[in-house]
């Protein structure tokens, strides 16, 4: 039996695996002293970190239950069977509500499972509940979910990051070892930056997206968040490989990423060359996101790496580029919900005899948010006849060119580092009326989305401005996630011993928390 005293939702999901793995501690008892955790300090929309929509104690415990009896015949079904994890409402879970943080899909419960949950399962993951999101991925803060803000566990007041700030504040507050993000612009890594959490996106295709609600499918990407770099390397390559139902499935064996992790913790990257973008830094980055930045290369040249500076131009059209093409596929994937399949159905008034279309435009106009329909009537402008080839066209050619600039810049340096977010978290409410600035928290994320390449961020300390946890992203070429594991493992332990332990470890907000939820 475990030991009453000890904290197991403080443990890293490795830790969690070998307890496991030793009989020190049973699935049941991680799962429920998360559950326990969960309803301490997640609250709801008016107080709380809110980083859950729904919790499924019942299915976790069960599934608990199922790996405790594996565990016990000798027969465990992964390393992390038994180690329960919490999943991205954006992703389907056959008996579980999947809203997409949308209105229009309220109490809707999908009759199947998305291929990296059916791996979940399948590895005895106990899956907590699903997490909160900006409605359909669509924002970077997480305000624009219907049911409410997520709040950054750092400081109450703040972002968490977005559209997957609900996984990202989980995984940061303690109520998840392990959480499931998507990645379009930069929703798994820039809410890792502001909440002191590692996220990845790996390269596009090497994670399957059959039974992701798609936003924008040339940009989507289901990525691991964490607490450390090799947690992130064990749930990648749990969730990895080839999927006959993703058309966008890369055939392609997966990278030996926890091997990688474990050989980058040793702190040697003698012969590494790290190009640090020269369009990444600078103007617009926060000066303690700048200094925490400069001290982490520092760390890495001594751990024996070098570092270069590389251009890529086309990188400062990456957000304009960005905000066509992704409206353009969005406004295409969201015209399914039309209220005549699924999802909420809202008759319009003053109508005695409604139309299939009348329906359509009530249910969509109650449905959507702001921010959604924002995206929308800007795709559906962009691809509208007489401006397709000088908008969505253009933006095309233009990824292209950063694709390219991605090609040379891995000539000179085997990896390629920024910035993950211009800024730590700011507050909440603070950009809402103002969607440019809002845009522009995903201004050095973007790049890797639009060229298909994989990156991880990783905590690299604290702005001196603020107190609040700044980012260090890496990004590898495309198919080579492993270097992404080696050098963030490296950069992590080096960053970890000078602070004398893990980041989330030094936040007094963290130890105040509970008090704050209730």
């Amino acid at each position: 039996m475990s030991d009453p005293t000890t904290d197991w939702t403080r443990r890293s999901a490795a830790e969690l695996a070998d307890a496991l793995a030793a009989g020190e501690v049973t699935s049941v008892e991680l799962t429920q002293a998360h559950l326990d955790r969960i309803a301490a300090v997640d609250g709801d929309a008016e107080a709380g970190v809110h980083a859950f929509l729904h919790v499924d104690a019942e299915g976790a415990l069960a599934s608990a239950r199922e790996s405790d009896a594996r565990r016990a015949a000798g027969t465990p079904a992964s390393y992390l069977d038994g180690v329960p994890i919490a999943v991205k409402d954006v992703l389907t879970t056959e008996g579980l509500p999947t809203t997409c943080g949308s209105k229009i899909l309220d109490g809707w419960v999908p009759p199947y499972d998305a291929t990296v949950v059916a791996k979940l399962k399948a590895a005895g993951l106990p899956i907590l509940g699903k997490t909160n999101m900006d409605e359909f991925a669509m924002g970077s803060s997480t305000e624009h979910s219907a049911y409410g803000p997520t709040r950054n566990p750092w400081d109450q007041t703040r972002i968490p990051g977005g559209s997957g700030g609900g996984s990202a504040a989980a995984v940061a507050a303690f109520e998840a070892p392990l959480a499931i993000g998507t990645d379009t612009g930069g929703s798994i890594r820039q809410p890792g930056a502001v909440t002191g959490t590692v996220g990845v996106k790996p390269t596009y295709g090497g994670i399957s997206r059959y039974g992701l609600v798609a936003m924008a499918n040339s940009l989507d990407q289901v990525g691991p968040v964490t607490r450390t770099v090799l947690d992130s390397a064990l749930l990648h390559e749990l969730l990895g490989g080839h999927d006959p139902l993703d058309s966008t499935s890369i055939d392609q064996p997966v990278p030996a990423l926890v091997e990688a992790a474990r050989q980058g913790a040793a702190g040697d990257l003698s012969g590494l060359r790290v190009g640090v973008i020269k369009e990444l830094q600078g103007e617009g980055y926060q000066a303690g996101v700048q200094a925490r930045f400069q001290e982490s290369l520092d760390l890495l040249v001594a751990a024996g790496a070098e570092i270069v500076e590389v251009s890529c131009p086309s990188f400062v059209h990456a957000l304009a580029t960005y905000y066509l093409i992704m409206p353009c596929e969005a406004s295409s994937n969201l015209a399914k919900f039309d209220a005549m399949r699924y999802g909420v159905r809202v008759l319009p008034e003053g109508i005695d005899d409604p139309s299939a279309e009348d329906v359509m435009r009530a249910s969509r106009d109650a449905g959507f948010g702001d921010e959604v329909k924002r995206r929308i009537i800007l795709g559906t402008y962009a691809l509208s006849s007489g401006y397709y080839d000088a908008y969505y066209g253009t933006a095309q050619k233009v990824r292209t060119l950063i694709t390219r600039d991605f090609e040379a810049a891995f000539e000179k340096a085997d990896v390629l580092v920024s910035p993950t977010a211009p800024t730590t978290a700011f507050k909440l409410g603070e950009k809402l009326d103002d969607p440019l600035a809002m845009y522009l928290n995903d201004l050095a994320t973007i790049p890797a989305n639009l060229a298909g390449v994989p990156g991880i961020s990783l905590p690299s300390g604290l702005a001196d401005e603020d107190g609040l946890p700044a980012g260090f992203q890496i990004l590898a070429p495309a198919l080579a996630d492993d270097r992404l594991y080696r050098v963030g493992a490296a950069l992590e332990a080096a960053l970890t011993e000078q602070w004398g332990g893990p980041l989330l470890d030094r936040a007094p907000a963290l130890d105040e928390r509970q008090e704050i939820a209730r």
